[in-house]
């Protein structure tokens, strides 16, 4: 009888554990939902973005020309190699 009343206690802990830690995380999304909602109401409207730089000049398009003409020789030079 011994052994089954343990048993007994120890499902019963068990259970009580199990349930603690269900309704705390429970708790815990309830409360971080709550304080989401909280903080989209009163925080401040994001400020305005700042004006973009000017476009890109002649040079940066030339360096991408020319990396785009050193990427194609690797490749090719990569695929003559490696031909199956």
């Amino acid at each position: 009888m011994l052994d089954t009343q343990l048993m007994q206690e120890g499902l019963a802990l068990m259970a009580f554990g199990m349930g603690f830690v269900f309704v705390f995380l429970t708790v815990l999304v309830l409360s971080t939902t709550v304080m989401s909602l909280l903080v989209r109401r009163l925080a401040p409207a994001p400020a305005a973005d700042a004006p973009s730089r000017a476009s890109p000049s002649a040079s940066n398009d030339n360096d991408s020309q020319e990396l785009m003409v050193v990427i194609s020789a690797a490749l090719h030079r990569y695929r003559q190699r490696h031909r199956r």
